[in-house]
């Protein structure tokens, strides 16, 4: 995954997190991940496992096919 997917899948993240007025700290909780690693996603630094995309999509209500094709559109 290049830099520029990995920032596109973050901004995704944070915009609908954003969305549904959640924090960091909330999505992590409901996603059992830290919140460190919630915004390191958030700001494109990691890319993450699929266990934790499918955590954060279940949470954010986010389709998995539609994150992946916004990656390969950018």
């Amino acid at each position: 995954m290049s830099d520029e997917q990995k920032k596109i899948i973050g901004e995704i993240i944070s915009n609908k997190r954003a969305e549904l007025n959640l924090t960091q700290q909330e999505l992590a909780e409901k996603s059992n991940l830290s919140r460190s690693y919630i915004a390191d996603i958030e700001a494109g630094r990691y890319i993450p496992s699929v266990k934790s995309l499918i955590a954060i999509a279940s949470v954010l209500k986010l389709d998995l096919n539609f994150l992946t094709k916004m990656t390969e559109i950018q």
